[in-house]
């Protein structure tokens, strides 16, 4: 009996480091995603036009290929699901174009509130001081609130009344699609719309 019980630990205690190595796995493939996007947009003003739409439409598509990775990995395990999901989520939102700052995504897909608040509150003092542009600011605090209200955060009244009031079209038909998490076709044609739009 306590052979079985050493056992089942042990296999249990596998399958918890092997998620937990696929996590990691999938996070390391996710920052390198996202940093490509970073470097993009830093370096926007050096490039063409012509050659930063290609190659951010390239990353999209390899967002897009990351995804159905994603989905395949974790079909029809509730572990995975569970882990994974708020990934998942954050890449959609990343190639329906709803989000825009990598470092905004990432932490999002890594389920990170705390520094996704820390990060506002810096924001509020650069804007007060300058630093920060305000449509810069609103874009950024609009994905911040999307993204704590998707990964359960309670938002104050006033939170709720900026996003609804500043919320792009795109990332209002993001969360119509995403409020049911089972409308992965929805979810899946609105981000096939993203990558059709950065063609055009």
């Amino acid at each position: 009996m306590l052979e079985q019980q050493w056992k089942g630990g042990t296999m249990a205690s596998r399958g918890k480091s092997e998620t937990g190595k696929l996590k990691q796995n999938m996070e390391e493939q996710l920052d390198r995603l996202m940093q490509q996007l970073q470097d993009l947009e830093e370096c926007r003003e050096e490039l063409e036009e012509d050659e930063y739409e290609e190659t951010k439409r390239e990353t999209l598509e390899q967002l897009n290929e990351f995804n159905e990775s994603l989905k395949k990995i974790m079909s029809g395990n509730m572990t995975l699901v569970d882990e994974l999901g708020g990934m998942q989520l954050a890449i959609q939102a990343a190639i329906s174009q709803a989000f825009k700052t990598p470092e905004v995504i990432r932490l999002f897909a890594k389920k990170q509130p705390g520094q996704l608040r820390t990060r506002l509150a810096e924001m509020d003092r650069d804007v007060m001081v300058g630093k920060l542009q305000r449509d810069v600011y609103t874009q950024q605090k609009v994905e911040i609130l999307s993204a704590l209200r998707k990964l359960g955060e309670k938002l104050t009244a006033e939170d709720e009344t900026f996003l609804i009031t500043n919320a792009s079209a795109t990332l209002s038909q993001f969360e119509k699609v995403t409020a049911n998490l089972g409308s992965e076709d929805k979810i899946l044609a609105l981000a096939c719309t993203g990558v059709e739009k950065t063609k055009t």
